[in-house]
């Protein structure tokens, strides 16, 4: 059944080259049976077909459209991480590394949220996250994280690490995300220790509703957090955010977050980093001129 599973996605597969002598390959309908499909690309870089015997860590990326090409990008300005990551490695400043850039649907509101954070939170809070998913396209009306790391880990990953010459153990193998997409990495790594031993969130939203004057939401989260936190002894975490637009209001819940990480266990500038980037706004353009910083925390060496 596997294998007839496997198969069935090759056919759908198409290879085209990318700049700089990188493969993307997109896998346009992922399916999954537990959420809706979606489109894959998977980078591979240069290194991987001129060593047929080399392994290679995996970094999967959240919002997968705006991650590899202008093309696909909102305002057509996308996060450029296949060229970053390729000439970060053509330095020798990281490792090469395969991305797998994960796009996301008219669910991603719901699909993005800590599902078990949930718990903590008020019924006009939860009834109004609700009412924000319908305005963007979503009529699912339920928390969908927990079954979008489903697809992610019992799904994609399964696929990736079958299909490709990946390093599979979570020493080796990344989460990223902005944004929405920076609250489902942590809580990835969180539900994930044994898969994710890495993950970084940039310009996380922590704030959830879009409301400086409800702090609960977050709260909410870092009662999750705290209650699930994975082993600083081999995790690692990235968080950053700027100082402009929707992230100038993250900087209080920022700060909580590295106390309880820092209580945790976790140790700035080992197995830890928070970053503050004056004046960056909450955008593609934005976290594309950091991309690097994440990448050498990532897989500097």
């Amino acid at each position: 059944m596997k294998r007839a599973f496997f198969a069935a996605l090759l056919c759908f597969a198409v290879f085209v080259p990318a700049a700089q002598a990188q493969i993307v390959q997109t896998i346009d309908h992922f399916p999954s049976q537990y959420v809706d499909a979606r489109r894959v690309d998977i980078l591979l870089p240069k290194e991987y077909e001129a060593d047929k015997n080399q392994r290679f860590p995996v970094l999967y990326m959240q919002d997968g459209q705006n991650v590899l090409s202008d093309e696909t990008a909102m305002d057509y300005t996308s996060w450029n991480a296949g060229n970053t990551a390729m000439d970060l490695a053509a330095q020798k400043e990281i490792k090469p590394v395969i991305i797998v850039a994960i796009w996301n649907t008219s669910d991603r509101y719901l699909e993005y949220f800590p599902e078990k954070a949930s718990e903590y939170l008020t019924d006009d809070e939860v009834k109004e996250m609700m009412e924000i998913a319908k305005t963007r396209g979503s009529s699912k009306g339920v928390f969908m994280g927990n079954d979008y790391l489903k697809f992610l880990v019992g799904e994609l990953k399964v696929y990736v690490d079958k299909t490709y010459r990946t390093l599979t153990d979570a020493q080796n193998t990344a989460i990223c995300g902005s944004s929405m997409g920076g609250l489902i990495s942590m809580y990835a790594a969180f539900e994930y220790p044994e898969v994710f031993g890495s993950a970084a969130c940039l310009s996380t939203h922590w704030p959830v509703l879009f409301d400086e004057n409800n702090t609960n939401p977050s709260e909410a989260i870092r009662k999750y957090m705290e209650l699930h936190m994975p082993p600083s002894k081999n995790h690692r975490f990235y968080f950053d955010h700027g100082t402009g637009g929707l992230d100038a209001m993250y900087g209080p819940h920022q700060e909580q977050v590295d106390q309880l990480m820092l209580r945790s266990g976790y140790l700035k500038g080992a197995n830890y980093a928070t970053r503050v980037f004056e004046g960056a706004e909450h955008n593609e353009k934005s976290w594309r001129q950091r991309f690097d910083e994440v990448l050498l925390f990532l897989y500097g060496k």
